[in-house]
């Protein structure tokens, strides 16, 4: 079973689509909001958010879904990355709460061959979060340095 794409696997227009989804339990995203040290209302207590909310429930924090969205691509997608260079246009579309189930997928947006280093690659990628209901939740663009078959076996090092 491989793990993630190689660079020179990878086709512009091609979508990933991460399986298995991940539903959200309250005290997973409890747990990361306490590790992360947010402390807002909105995420961690529920009779507040009873009022305080037009959905009258906690809402699980954006950068839990970034940062499960990354984690549901690794296999497809990331596996065989030498590292991220960025991330833009982080969108936040509908709300998620507990009890949802995320589903990812990617697409390859653009690549290019890096000249100063033939065994890597500079992959742009779209990935975007739908939740049970098949309602977009999130999406975010990136920017990762992929490493071609060439590199294999090599000691990991800097990306640039």
């Amino acid at each position: 079973m491989s793990f993630g794409t190689f660079f020179d696997d990878v086709k512009v227009g091609e979508v990933y689509r991460h399986w298995p989804g991940k539903t959200i339990s309250e005290s997973e995203h409890q747990t990361f909001c306490l590790l992360t040290m947010v402390r807002h209302p909105i995420h961690l207590d529920a009779h507040h958010a009873k009022s305080a909310t037009r959905l009258g429930q906690p809402l699980v924090i954006g950068s839990y879904v970034f940062s499960l969205l990354i984690g549901l691509s690794e296999s497809d997608i990331t596996g065989k990355a030498l590292g991220h260079t960025g991330f833009d246009r982080v969108q936040h579309q509908a709300p998620v709460l507990h009890g949802d189930t995320i589903y990812g997928e990617s697409e390859i947006l653009n690549k290019e061959n890096l000249v100063a280093k033939a065994d890597r690659g500079k992959v742009s990628v779209e990935t975007r979060a739908v939740n049970q209901n098949g309602v977009l939740v999130m999406s975010f663009r990136r920017n990762m340095i992929l490493a071609t078959r060439e590199y294999r076996g090599k000691k990991i090092g800097p990306i640039g």
